[in-house]
């Protein structure tokens, strides 16, 4: 990991949405991540469409596609990620499942997984029940990849709340509660990286030589 340049913008990466285009979830994204852009952050969004072309990850197989690969590089980039999903049956959806599995590749850095990063989540759900356990779900596998789940998730009711377009949204206290995501990945980013120096070695170089052996959550 090169050291951080406390002149430059935080990089906070968007990985959600669904296979239908123009999903709720996606368009929930968008807003959450211009949330960081406000924030002082850049923003990347990898939609539905961009997972949908993931194929399922497979940690015997080396071979990696130019798409998983991108999705890799750019968040071992990252600063601070936002993660967007539907409830589905109680769970994480699997398109969404299938690319954080695939961030197992990131198992050797010298900032494993999310380690360092914070993590906005959002939960789409046809209904409360739904939003909240998957929220809590998602918030465990941050925990499990070694990120900082924001202090606010947001779960939303598309039973109650539309998004017409992109830029719509018929629930302004939901764009509210999606800009403070947004937001603190943006400022949880700039804090942490506001630690950082060039000359200090990372805290995670005296837990690697403390350790003889890294748990693999992709099994």
């Amino acid at each position: 990991m090169t050291s951080f340049d406390h002149h430059r913008r935080p990089l906070v990466i968007g990985i959600g949405g669904t296979t239908r285009a123009a999903s709720s979830t996606e368009r929930a994204l968008g807003f959450a991540l211009r949330g960081a852009e406000a924030a002082g952050a850049n923003t990347r969004l990898f939609g539905g469409t961009f997972l949908h072309s993931l194929p399922h990850y497979a940690p015997e197989n080396p071979q990696r596609t130019a798409e998983q690969l991108e999705l890799i590089e750019a968040v071992r980039h990252a600063d601070a990620l936002i993660i967007a999903t539907p409830g589905y049956h109680g769970g994480v959806s699997g398109l969404v499942k299938n690319a954080l599995d695939t961030l197992e590749e990131l198992r050797a850095d010298e900032r494993p997984y999310l380690d360092g990063r914070a993590v906005g989540c959002i939960v789409t759900a046809y209904g409360w029940q739904a939003a909240g356990s998957v929220l809590t779900s998602l918030r465990s596998i941050v925990h499990a990849l070694r990120g900082w789940p924001t202090p606010f998730g947001a779960g939303i009711n598309t039973l109650e709340t539309r998004f017409d377009t992109v830029d719509s949204c018929s629930d302004a206290k939901v764009v509210d509660q999606l800009a403070t995501v947004g937001q603190q990945a943006a400022q949880f980013a700039l804090a942490f990286n506001a630690h950082r120096t060039p000359t200090a070695a990372p805290l995670g170089n005296a837990v690697k030589e403390a350790q003889p052996a890294r748990l693999l959550h992709a099994v």
